[in-house]
């Protein structure tokens, strides 16, 4: 699984950096652009609406735990970092795949 993604390690924890998308018409994972996940949220940039949204489509797309996922960097910009732990890189990767691709 080789996406143009890229994930760094912060110690145990994976950085995954995400192009955030907010006021779009739906909520979901967009595919990878410029080495970025790229999500959509419908909820718009204000005291930090989007960035919950963000987190929750990421958290249900890549179906992982809340204790799994924080914002780490970028919480006013889209350009955003997000620090996923208790999750293997390979795994991480699969689950982007699906996310991207449901119909495998």
């Amino acid at each position: 699984m080789n996406l143009p993604l890229n994930l760094e390690m912060d110690g145990t924890a994976i950085l995954l950096p995400v192009r955030a998308q907010p006021r779009s018409s739906k909520n979901g994972i967009e595919g990878v652009h410029a080495g970025r996940l790229k999500v959509c949220v419908t909820q718009v940039p204000e005291k930090g609406k989007a960035n919950k949204a963000l987190l929750k489509v990421i958290q249900s797309g890549l179906k992982l735990k809340r204790s799994q996922i924080e914002l780490y960097k970028g919480e006013t910009a889209s350009l955003k970092i997000f620090r996923i732990r208790e999750i293997s890189r390979e795994e991480l990767y699969t689950r982007i795949s699906a996310a991207i691709n449901p119909s495998r």
